[in-house]
């Protein structure tokens, strides 16, 4: 398979570069650009899910058990998810800018785990990358902003090894 679109690495980079260009969009000005957001939130969950139902689950199968990584990755997923349950503010789209740029790098390194992942997979690589490919949208909540939810996403962000100050003093 070529490092393109037409591999798991390349598609799933792709993904993750698109979500970048749709983060920035949506922190780009003094308000928050709404439909930005909205986009990669729903685009988010659908590659988290991609990650946690087919990628992961398939490596730790054919491996014949997990990846060592992939509690860390599970983590960063979790407080990622979190961060999306509030209504967007600076500070979460900066704390999710902040965990995406360190978990990207784990993914996406020479050696990292969408690499591994498709040298797993070997002659499966491409009914795998299929699967990928196939997977449906994910279902989005509205946003809750209730008063447990950013201690929620603070006790999520420290269980992935974040400083839960990331969402500031107040939240």
């Amino acid at each position: 398979m070529s490092a393109g679109h037409d591999s798991i690495a390349g598609y799933l980079t792709a993904d993750h570069e698109q979500l970048g260009e749709l983060l920035r969009r949506a922190r780009s000005g003094p308000s928050l650009d709404q439909d930005a957001y909205a986009d990669f939130r729903r685009r988010l969950l659908r590659h988290i899910a991609i990650e946690e139902k087919i990628l992961l689950p398939s490596a730790a199968r054919i491996r014949g058990e997990r990846l060592a990584i992939a509690a860390r990755l599970r983590a960063d997923h979790g407080a990622l998810a979190a961060l999306l349950v509030p209504s967007p503010t600076h500070a979460i789209i900066d704390a999710i800018h902040t965990i995406l740029a360190a978990h990207n790098a784990i993914e996406e390194s020479p050696d990292g785990v969408y690499a591994e992942c498709e040298r797993l997979a070997g002659p499966e690589a491409v009914a795998l990358l299929a699967k990928l490919r196939a997977a449906p949208e994910v279902p989005v909540s509205p946003h809750n902003d209730g008063p447990l939810v950013m201690p929620a996403a603070r006790r999520a962000l420290a269980r992935a090894g974040y400083d839960p100050r990331l969402l500031g003093i107040g939240g």
